[in-house]
């Protein structure tokens, strides 16, 4: 009761008082609210501001310097390749030219001494019958010019001079297309280290394919197994199929690429691997008859005047043998089957190029697919609504049933 009155008193003084405390410009807080704490949180000033700026100007020039400095050196390099494709050019361009001099002067030569050597040996055999004549001398004569047109076919016929005319004609024209490509990538700007590699590997895969020098490393003349020319680095793509429409590729143009290499697999490519099969068989044909019959007649001419049954015998082998040998050695280098054996090759590999060139870019779309198509469709010789109607036609039948071929250039 006594505490009851108490709190009340004071209470009653507190409400009293109060009014005097206003008077005075004074507050009474009666209950204790805690003030918030403020940090003083410092902002940059000018100095600082102007310091950022100029560091991120200076990583940008940074930057902006090591990029140029890296593509004029790639540009270097692809400089430094193009100065070495050119002077390639000018070698396969000279050194075939100088294998054709060679094979039009070893066929006039050769056919010569042949034709020399039969007349002697048909002179020696009509006056071997006459006292005093000179038979020994037109004998040895003979004998010996057929030997030695035996020695130099056999020369002719181990290096195939049409055909290393026409090799050093393909990589000439091979290197300069090389060169094109290069001078492309430069004029474009923007050229990667990929290019310079690129660049790189198909000079020293030319150089591979189509050699300089013919001992040890001259392309075998007379092969086993006729294949399709490869002077291209394998092409492979990123391994992983990237998806349909992607590059200007659709899965439309993707069916249309895998049709056209069905048909240049099986049409193109296998046509002229089978006419090189045969451009080879009657090359090694008549490139075995030459010095057989040039052999033949050298017996022939050394027999002539031995016996009336023999000497007959021998004067036609010396006679007709060497008149037999210089039709086939102008038939041979004359016709030059090697240089057409050689041209089949290349055709095939021509396709071969564009099959690895397609599926590659089916894998993982390098190149856009409307530019792609267009490329193929030059390549073939046919206009883009052409080539779209015989990638159209062949599922429709089997490719074997299919007469018409997909170049239309050869």
């Amino acid at each position: 009761m006594t505490t009851l009155q108490t709190s009340a008193i004071l209470q009653s003084s507190m409400y009293s008082a109060a009014p005097s405390l206003l008077k005075k410009g004074k507050v009474m807080a009666i209950l204790d609210i805690p003030k918030p704490r403020t940090r003083n949180i410092p902002l940059p000033n000018l100095q600082e501001l102007e310091l950022g700026r100029d560091f991120i100007t200076s990583l940008n020039t940074t930057f902006a310097e090591k990029q140029a400095k890296t593509n004029s050196l790639v540009i270097a390099k692809l400089y430094t390749i193009l100065e070495a494709v050119a002077d390639r050019v000018e070698m396969h361009k000279n050194i075939g030219e100088q294998r054709k001099n060679w094979n039009s002067l070893l066929l006039t030569s050769i056919n010569g001494i042949t034709l020399a050597a039969a007349t002697m040996s048909g002179i020696a055999s009509t006056t071997a019958a006459v006292v005093g004549a000179p038979v020994v001398a037109l004998k040895m004569s003979s004998t010996l010019l057929f030997l030695a047109a035996t020695g130099m076919l056999l020369i002719m016929n181990k290096m195939q001079p049409s055909q290393l005319v026409e090799e050093q004609r393909n990589a000439t024209r091979l290197f300069q297309q090389l060169l094109k490509q290069i001078e492309t990538s430069i004029n474009i700007g923007n050229p990667t280290d990929r290019d310079v590699n690129q660049a790189m590997q198909k000079v020293l895969a030319l150089d591979k394919a189509y050699p300089l020098p013919l001992l040890g490393v001259m392309l075998e003349k007379f092969p086993s197994n006729v294949e399709a020319a490869v002077w291209w680095p394998h092409q492979h793509g990123s391994g992983q199929a990237t998806s349909a429409d992607y590059n200007g590729w659709n899965a439309k143009l993707e069916k249309e690429m895998r049709s056209i290499v069905e048909v240049l697999k099986k049409k193109d490519e296998e046509e002229y691997l089978r006419l090189g099969r045969k451009a080879l068989k009657l090359n090694k044909t008549l490139a075995i008859s030459g010095p057989f019959l040039t052999g033949l007649a050298a017996i022939g001419s050394a027999l002539v005047g031995s016996s009336s049954y023999f000497g007959l015998l021998a004067a036609i082998f010396g006679v007709v043998g060497g008149g037999l040998a210089s039709v086939v050695n102008t038939l041979e280098h004359g016709g030059q089957i090697g240089m057409v054996f050689e041209m089949y090759r290349s055709n095939a590999g021509f396709f071969k190029l564009m099959e690895e060139s397609i599926e590659s870019n089916l894998m993982d779309r390098q190149e856009n697919g409307e530019l792609f198509e267009m490329k193929v469709a030059l390549q073939l010789g046919r206009s883009l609504s052409n080539l779209r109607d015989l990638a159209s036609s062949t599922p429709s039948r089997k490719v074997q049933d299919i007469n018409e071929f997909g170049s239309k250039l050869f």
